[in-house]
């Protein structure tokens, strides 16, 4: 069941006085509302992967599919409202022509606990990317918006993990595999469906030397602006957590992991 509905956000009360000139929001808010339109693909090859899990696969159609596509709608929304002036629908079509051909069954990980680490893995950097979208956005309705997103995001994180343990308990992967994988999710993120979306926003427009060094600009900028808004103990929790540590391990790693974090994403930016 949805916990709120498009209906719920007031498109109408957009200040766009008050986001015209931001450059970030707009590149942010129009990058997810691309990836999370799309999210029926990933759920599909996820909901196929898991045939035969009854629980699994009815929860990934019924509420995580329906309420990541409510995401893209609602953010489409958004940046059509405020940037008015945007092509949406040609830059989508776009962005799924070459992120589909990518997005198959085959790239899943070779084992289900380990999809399901991965998955934790993505639904953290989306409650971090909203909960800094959150924190920074001044237009009350992209605040609002966002917020919504957030918990949204965190709860699915919820699931994933619990499903985790349930397979992990079968498959009993170990650490050091567990944590290679959530490494390699973690990594693809600036390889996977962001950068066929940014390449589509930016790509058509510029030449591949020129988008090379624009898309590390934003990725920089992205970087920053991860840094000064998102909570940082909150990531590291969220991502150690499939590892199962020691409870006094997971605590100082927690506590000392923000600034590790932020030397991280400052390094990779």
């Amino acid at each position: 069941m949805l916990h709120w509905f498009l209906a719920d956000i007031r498109f109408d009360d957009i200040d766009r006085a008050a986001i015209a000139d931001d450059a970030l929001a707009f590149r942010i808010v129009f990058l997810a509302s691309l990836v999370e339109t799309a999210s029926d693909l990933y759920a599909g090859n996820l909901a196929e992967y898991f045939a035969g899990d009854d629980e699994v696969s009815r929860w990934l159609r019924e509420s995580w599919e329906v309420e990541e596509v409510q995401h893209g709608h609602a953010l489409r929304t958004y940046v059509e409202r405020a940037w008015p002036d945007v092509d949406w629908q040609r830059t989508y079509d776009g962005f799924f022509a070459a992120y589909s051909r990518t997005c198959t069954v085959g790239e899943l990980e070779p084992a289900r606990a380990l999809e399901l680490a991965a998955r934790c893995m993505v639904e953290t950097g989306t409650a971090t990317l909203y909960g800094a979208l959150h924190e920074y956005a001044r237009e009350p309705v992209l605040r609002d918006l966002a917020g919504r997103i957030y918990a949204d995001e965190v709860r699915h994180y919820k699931h994933f993990y619990r499903y985790f343990r349930r397979y992990q308990e079968l498959e009993r992967h170990s650490r050091w595999r567990i944590g290679r994988t959530l490494f390699g999710r973690l990594v693809e993120t600036r390889t996977g469906d962001g950068y066929y979306a940014y390449r589509e926003l930016r790509g058509a427009s510029v030449g591949a030397e020129a988008f090379d060094a624009d898309y590390r600009a934003f990725i920089r900028s992205f970087a920053s602006f991860i840094r000064q808004h998102a909570c940082g103990e909150m990531t590291i929790r969220m991502g150690l957590k499939p590892l199962a540590l020691p409870v006094a391990l997971e605590g100082w790693l927690t506590r000392h992991g923000a600034p590790m974090y932020a030397v991280w994403t400052g390094l990779h930016g």
